[in-house]
């Protein structure tokens, strides 16, 4: 099997799996797995992407036995004293023989790096969380050495359709490690930066902007990681200010190549969720969720994403649906989805959680035994989420008030829902209910002034994201005056001070934005969702500095 065949095959397999035809995109390639390194990398990679949705034990172990076996097929071709030591030979002769150790250390860093991501998910404790890091800076190290040759060898590219496809690798490799390592905050960077990793934002989008309009098998793998930092990553941990222009327009060509390609559908769905339009969003879903049968867990995120459009709109009762099909059918984070469920549930009248036939208290009582735990810890959301649903094992539990609210802004849910004035507006209503109930509570709880802080910021955000800046303000100050008062929810002080930062850079007051993103910063920790914030943090002060962080 020469070079040619295998890249062509692997980009045949590849097609198929856009097309949803997993199980004969891995027929194609299992006879020639064990010898040659593009089938062996295309065949652990759509088991490793099974492994990590299912999240099935025996799934997870079939991709790492079949990952080690994908990088000894790979090791036999790398060349013996590996690339390091060997850069200037590499270049002088780059015979055929050159090009196939080329891909060698392409493919074996890319298996390198699947297998560091299943690590992390195979095992709980920090030994796999250290050998995972190890391999991680293992194949950052290939890819840079690789990029070197590549540097050094621009005179002959252009010569061959291998040098391409060598080219496609590198900038997929170096794009995704600068983008993603420019994403952490300065005190987990420092010590990255120790150990040699670095990452600049601006040249990471553009290695993968490269990528992906070179034709070459890594092309789409170029665009699908640029559509999911703009559609996910930047909304979650940055300030969620996305480049959906881009993200449409990388789309567009493999929306006429694969009109029914899930993946395809999905990113379709989440950019129109993205710009408000919930309700084409959710035809696009539902024609996602019927253009495939054989992954379930596509269904699964596309549940995830209808729960949410559902709950953008308040439309509690088929929110409800759809995180009880979560609860039943999906692995991932069951404390979550229960948590999820019985939130939304909370917002529902009496008569229509009656006809679900649910105990919502029953339910908030599960949480805490539902936690699991990802390389030796315990995920922030799911801590959060066993954390308020505590409240529910005193005798007499005081419910949580507009729970489901909450969980939305901690997905960053208010930057969608504020591209939609007329679901701002009915978000405002209800907050304002829950307002006025505790106003008028005559017996306050000890979770009272906690209670009234959450419905303040809440409402702060509605208020901003309709253009009331001045009451928005308000509405923030209140929350930061109350610090003395706040006895569990320590997270509403550093959150507001972020909020009301983003405010003033709003209206275009940088240096007060600063000031109270930076106090948000220094001045707290050990609060729930703590890291969250400083991913958001390290976003905003970049834009604020106008330097590449902050310019997707």
């Amino acid at each position: 099997m020469d070079l040619q065949t295998a890249i062509q095959e692997t980009q045949c397999a590849l097609n198929l799996v856009l097309n949803n035809k997993f199980s004969e995109a891995l027929d194609l390639l299992k006879p020639w797995w064990r010898d040659s390194m593009y089938h062996a990398l295309g065949y652990s990679s759509i088991l490793v992407m099974q492994a990590a949705m299912t999240f099935e034990h025996r799934d997870i172990q079939t991709a790492m036995a079949t990952i080690k076996e994908a990088l000894n097929t790979c090791q036999r071709f790398r060349k013996k004293n590996s690339v390091v030591g060997s850069l200037s030979s590499l270049i002088s002769k780059q015979s055929k023989l050159q090009e196939v150790e080329m891909h060698a250390e392409i493919c074996y860093a890319e298996c390198l790096l699947q297998k560091a991501t299943l690590t992390f998910v195979q095992d709980e404790n920090m030994i796999s969380f250290i050998k995972g890091g190890i391999k991680i800076r293992t194949s950052y190290q290939i890819y840079k050495d690789c990029q070197n040759v590549l540097n050094a060898s621009q005179d002959l590219a252009g010569q061959s359709d291998a040098f391409r496809q060598f080219e496609g690798g590198v900038k997929l490799g170096i794009g995704s490690f600068n983008l993603m390592l420019s994403l952490l905050p300065q005190r987990i960077l420092r010590l990255l930066e120790f150990i040699g990793f670095s990452g600049n934002r601006g040249f990471g989008l553009s290695q993968l902007r490269e990528g992906a309009s070179s034709h070459s098998l890594r092309s789409i793998l170029c665009a699908l990681t640029l559509l999911f930092y703009h559609t996910y990553v930047s909304l979650i941990l940055g300030t969620g200010e996305g480049n959906l222009e881009e993200a449409e327009a990388l789309l567009e060509p493999y929306r006429h190549k694969y009109p029914k390609g899930s993946i395809i559908l999905f990113y379709s769905a989440r950019i129109a969720t993205l710009r408000g339009n919930f309700e084409k969003a959710r035809a696009r879903y539902e024609e996602c969720i019927s253009s495939q049968q054989e992954w379930k867990q596509i269904h699964h995120l596309c549940y995830w994403e209808l729960m949410w459009t559902h709950s953008y709109q308040q439309e509690w009762q088929q929110a409800y649906h759809y995180a009880d099909l979560l609860c039943k059918e999906s692995r991932w984070s069951k404390a979550i989805y229960v948590y999820q469920k019985a939130a939304i549930l909370s917002m529902m009248s009496e008569e229509e959680v009656k006809q679900t036939g649910e105990d919502i208290m029953e339910l908030f009582r599960q949480v805490e035994g539902l936690k699991q735990r990802l390389a030796g810890k315990s995920i922030p959301t799911e801590k959060f989420a066993v954390r308020k649903s505590r409240r529910y094992k005193a005798a007499k539990p005081i419910p949580l008030v507009i729970p489901a609210l909450e969980m939305m802004y901690v997905w960053n849910g208010f930057t969608i829902v504020g591209k939609r004035a007329d679901s701002t507006e009915a978000l405002l209503v209800t907050i304002e209910a829950a307002e006025e109930q505790l106003r008028n509570d005559s017996n306050p709880s000890e979770f009272h002034p906690d209670d009234s802080c959450l419905v303040q910021m809440l409402k702060g955000l509605c208020l901003k994201h309709l253009g009331r800046l001045l009451q928005a303000e308000l509405c923030f100050t209140q929350v930061l005056s109350s610090e003395s008062r706040i006895r569990y929810d320590h997270y509403l002080i550093p959150f507001t001070l972020y909020e009301l930062g983003l405010l003033y850079k709003q209206q275009g007051d940088f240096t007060k934005a600063a000031t109270y993103i930076e106090n948000a910063k220094t001045n707290y920790k050990d609060y729930s969702m703590e890291s969250r914030l400083h991913f958001r943090i390290h976003a905003a002060l970049g834009s604020l500095k106008g330097s590449p962080a902050g310019t997707p």
